[in-house]
């Protein structure tokens, strides 16, 4: 998982992540092959339940989980992450906001 954090003067605070699959790696590529594929099997057959596949859910236990003055927002993409990283901090380095599409 990768995540931004981004705090404010106020009481709340935003958190922006990514999450990827944790994809095996064999021992010295013994089988590698094999876990590939059944990875590629494994991507195909949730694409096909549709676009609202439960292993891409995230669940939460408030305020177990996360701090019930955080704001979050689960990002598709790491390069879409870093683009909010990177508008924040030029907000943050130059004082101003702007308006940042993530698309």
């Amino acid at each position: 998982m990768t995540e931004v954090n981004v705090d404010t003067q106020g009481n709340m605070a935003v958190r922006f992540y990514h999450i990827e699959a944790n994809t095996p790696k064999a021992p010295q590529g013994a089988g590698q092959s094999a876990l590939d594929q059944l990875s590629d099997l494994a991507k195909e057959a949730a694409q096909r339940a549709g676009p609202d596949e439960i292993w891409k859910r995230v669940v939460k236990s408030y305020p177990t989980t996360t701090h019930t003055h955080t704001i979050e927002y689960r990002i598709g993409s790491e390069e879409q992450l870093k683009k909010i990283f990177t508008s924040a901090q030029s907000a943050f380095e130059s004082g101003r906001g702007g308006i940042l599409k993530v698309e």
